[in-house]
């Protein structure tokens, strides 16, 4: 498997397409989570075949990275994830010329790692992101409390008597997944695979977000990047499912506050429109990608 080294750890990566220099731009993709994996967003590597090298990896701690389930909560932190990032690129030598995709959390580290205005940085692709994780929160609540009649006290009762690794709230869980983070039934194989990869070793996952989408009491609890926003100088597309986790309320500021970006939302989808709607979702990305030049 090919792997860079991180100090004494290992990222796992992988390249579909071609590394070129004086090429077009590799498109670096930055999953979830935190804590997720790249599988659910492997059908972007589709991009090779219009000629955008795509780098998929495995953030530290997860898939087919070093893996640290004895690593103290404070070890994982934002600093961590974004020299992984930094030092990815310098070891596949694209930092000099390359576009960032972040999904969710990925989406925020992308603009944390953007606003730093790397010179190497051509584009930026923010999908289903929040700008923070108040914002998160809040609109969480509002989902939660319009879920059917009964779901959100059950959850509540779980989270209060810390039994949130039990099947009875994975099962009561679904309803808000389900509804806002993936419409298609059953689950895609890609989708549930990192799903399951978290699941089977959520250290990441519980330390800095929480046992659920909806209930993060981790270490990113009051984490904003709205601060950041401003400072993002690249052409940037911001995308959205109309029934996302990630409402219209926690996406706005990137609209409002990153002086080149855009917005889309696809009206069919919810947290992952590359899955719920691909068509769309890989036109409206190869058009951007386009407009880069």
């Amino acid at each position: 498997m090919p792997t860079v080294a991180f100090g004494a750890y290992e990222t796992w990566y992988r390249v579909t397409g071609r590394l070129e220099q004086g090429g077009r731009p590799p498109v670096v993709v930055i999953h979830g989570g935190p804590g997720s994996t790249h599988d659910y967003l492997l059908n972007l590597a589709v991009l090779a075949d219009l000629g955008w090298p795509v780098v998929h990896y495995d953030q530290l701690g997860n898939g087919a990275s070093t893996h640290l389930p004895d690593q103290d909560a404070g070890f994982w932190t934002v600093d961590l994830f974004l020299a992984e990032l930094d030092n990815l690129l310098e070891q596949l030598g694209a930092a000099g010329n390359y576009v960032l995709l972040g999904h969710s959390w990925g989406g925020m580290l992308g603009a944390r790692h953007a606003a730093a205005r790397p010179p190497g940085l051509r584009g930026l692709v923010v999908a289903d992101a929040p700008a923070s994780y108040p914002l998160w929160l809040r609109e969480a609540a509002r989902l939660r409390a319009a879920l059917p009649e009964g779901v959100d006290a059950a959850l509540r009762a779980h989270e209060a008597a810390g039994t949130t690794g039990t099947e009875e709230y994975f099962a009561v869980m679904r309803a808000y997944y389900d509804r806002h983070v993936c419409r298609i039934s059953p689950w895609p194989r890609e989708y549930l695979a990192s799903f399951m990869e978290m699941h089977n070793d959520p250290t990441v996952y519980y330390a800095m977000n929480g046992p659920s989408e909806f209930h993060v009491v981790g270490s990113l609890r009051d984490w904003s990047v709205v601060e950041d926003l401003p400072s993002i100088d690249v052409p940037t597309l911001v995308v959205s499912g109309r029934h996302d986790e990630a409402t219209e309320a926690t996406v706005r500021p990137y609209r409002d506050l990153v002086p080149r970006a855009r917005w889309e939302i696809l009206e069919e989808s919810s947290h992952v429109p590359h899955l719920e709607e691909p068509e769309r979702f890989l036109t409206l990305l190869a058009e951007f990608l386009l407009e880069l030049g």
